[in-house]
């Protein structure tokens, strides 16, 4: 039986918003970004989400391959970068892992989430940046880290935290907290608003509040 692999996608700081890398690796994704990271590229690449199945290889060939036959959507033709936005590029291999069955998982990372949008056939799962107020948080309120009740930050704006009066995004925070306690995740990534909650339920877990104006 083949040993499962990931296709990753990859954003990067100095790109634009709507610009990705989609590739493939048998290691760690969070390896593979490291590996990424040289002289070519001013910022480290993140990790937006993965799709980890047996079928990585022919997994990454299907995007591709379907991105180029109908678009121009690749950045440069010998490069695995497009011009997609990270959420759509998800959207993607939710869509392939639905039709690989339970073998295949696909994960996000960063200040990244779930949510489900009513679509005319129906609800779909997409991810999207995470956004206290979308998520019926206001400045002020205090969150929690999950495994210490003791740790707390202050909601700033829409997708930041004071702590310890300086800034955060919830995912280098989260990096930054594990790091005092001398902890590792082994992916070595870290979705922020899962492990902060807010009046004892995860952030994740929290339902999005859907903007009907327009």
């Amino acid at each position: 039986m083949n040993e499962k692999g990931y296709v990753y996608v990859l954003i990067n700081p100095s790109f634009r918003e709507d610009w990705v890398k989609i590739g493939k690796s048998k290691r760690m994704p969070d390896v593979r970004s490291r590996e990424l990271f040289n002289t070519a590229v001013p910022l480290p690449y993140e990790i937006y989400a993965t799709l980890k199945t047996r079928k990585y290889n022919e997994a990454e060939k299907f995007i591709h391959q379907s991105i180029d036959r109908i678009s121009d959507l690749r950045i440069n033709k010998k490069r695995e970068f497009f011009n997609i936005a990270p959420e759509k590029a998800y959207d993607i291999l939710y869509d392939i892992r639905e039709l690989l069955g339970e073998e295949a998982e696909v994960e996000l990372f960063g200040d990244n989430v779930e949510v489900e949008t009513k679509t005319t056939s129906g609800r779909k799962t997409k991810g999207e940046r995470f956004d206290f107020y979308k998520k019926g948080l206001k400045d002020g309120d205090i969150v929690n880290f999950i495994n210490d009740s003791g740790i707390t930050a202050i909601v700033t704006g829409h997708r930041q935290v004071l702590f310890e009066e300086e800034l955060w995004y919830l995912s280098p925070l989260t990096k930054e907290i594990y790091d005092r306690k001398g902890l590792t995740n082994p992916s070595g990534s870290y979705q922020g608003p899962a492990f902060f909650e807010f009046n004892g339920t995860k952030l994740t877990e929290r339902k999005t509040i859907v903007d009907n104006e327009g």
